[in-house]
């Protein structure tokens, strides 16, 4: 149920593996792509293995779910409020599913989740079909996996299993055991629940950290990346890459699931949310400024490209994106500039006009390099322009 980043890639593997696979999305034109054996998302090798298991016959995608033996709910759990998680587009793939329930199927929830969510799933499901109680296996299994390295990661990295009770867990495990080739590792469906927050929630404060550095040396004067460099010469640091924020649907979510349901216990992993979402508009006032010093020295206003809307390099995905954040509030701030939007992973977006990274570059007065794509790497450094580098393009 969802065939978006992680569940169509989780379906072909899953085909590609023997496994006979329906793909649910409620959007057609995804039903109709996957259908036509063409990839909706980029991910590197996925369209060759797309095209194998449509054409063999393993997989096929459909707008209504089907009669099968096990059920998987992979869509979205997006933000209500202040930062509330909302289930309910879990509760209604689990909702759409119901009907097709039958004694000794498996039913796996994969979507990042707040603590008790597969509970609260199962015990939905039991109301509505009570027959079912104490035949059917429920379980909690989160991703794992890095965008622009999924086929390799769905196969490979461990898995954190956490059914209702062992025998869920005894089946999950069983499923996952025709392609992941990573240890499985057993536990109960809350400790999975928060596993999964508590991978990404630690991620983040450590960007935090990194990210508050870069801010530190910028008014310093010190090269950050430099000095990360050798700090983690030292035998017991690592210190990751500062950026301009951190984004996508996990990284820059999955702490909000903990902080909203824990707000006294989770102040570290709160203020490292803070820090991060900070580093963005602290981009977008230095991009502003470098625009405003360039006009009064130039008596005109400059041209800028703002180079990346991706959340991290060499991907087409755009959700929750400090670079796209940062792109919006420059150009809703700064009306008489042009600016150039930059994003090579997409060919078209319905609000920003694209132009190629090489002609934007050439034409640009005011570089804001916010993502780290191959394609920058190719990119000179130029003397003449005023370049804004904060994603380590160059990091001399």
């Amino acid at each position: 149920m969802g065939l978006g980043y992680i569940g169509l890639p989780t379906a072909i593997i899953a085909a590609k593996h023997g496994v006979k696979v329906v793909g649910v999305d409620i959007n057609p034109e995804v039903v109709r792509l996957t259908n036509e054996g063409k990839l909706h998302i980029v991910e590197p090798g996925l369209q060759d293995l797309l095209v194998n298991v449509v054409e063999n016959g393993s997989l096929r995608a459909s707008t209504q779910p089907e009669d099968a033996d096990a059920f998987f709910i992979v869509v979205p759990t997006p933000f209500k409020g202040d930062h509330e998680p909302d289930v309910s587009y879990v509760e209604n793939a689990t909702r759409m599913v119901l009907p097709y329930l039958k004694p000794g199927n498996l039913f796996v929830i994969e979507s990042t989740s707040p603590v008790g969510t597969t509970e609260a799933m199962a015990q939905i499901i039991l109301a509505e079909r009570p027959e079912l109680v104490g035949k059917i296996h429920i379980a909690y299994c989160p991703e794992r996996v890095l965008p622009g390295n999924v086929i390799y990661e769905l196969v490979h990295n461990d898995r954190v299993i956490g059914g209702l009770d062992e025998a869920s867990t005894d089946a999950a495990i069983a499923f996952y055991s025709q392609f992941v080739e990573g240890k499985l590792h057993r536990t109960n469906s809350r400790t999975a629940e928060l596993c999964k927050l508590t991978e990404n929630s630690s991620r983040d404060v450590q960007i935090a950290f990194a990210n508050e550095l870069s801010m530190v040396c910028d008014q310093a004067g010190i090269n950050v990346w430099e000095l990360i460099n050798l700090a983690n010469k030292h035998p017991r640091v690592n210190i990751l890459q500062p950026g301009c924020g951190v984004g996508g649907h996990c990284i820059a979510v999955d702490p909000y699931f903990i902080t909203a349901a824990f707000p006294k216990q989770s102040r570290i992993i709160a203020q490292a949310r803070a820090t991060n979402n900070y580093k963005a508009s602290w981009c977008v006032e230095k991009i502003k400024n470098a625009m405003l010093r360039f006009e009064l020295n130039h008596k005109r206003p400059p041209v800028v490209a703002m180079m990346g809307l991706a959340f991290k390099p060499n991907i087409d995905d755009l959700r929750e994106s400090p670079a796209k954040r940062i792109t919006t509030a420059v150009m809703q701030s700064c009306n008489n500039a042009n600016i150039l939007v930059v994003e090579p992973n997409i060919k078209e977006h319905k609000v920003f006009k694209l132009t190629p990274y090489d002609e934007a570059y050439e034409k640009a007065d005011i570089v804001a390099l916010l993502t780290a794509h191959n394609e920058f790497k190719t990119l000179p450094w130029r003397d003449d322009k005023v370049i804004l580098d904060f994603c380590g393009i160059f990091k001399k």
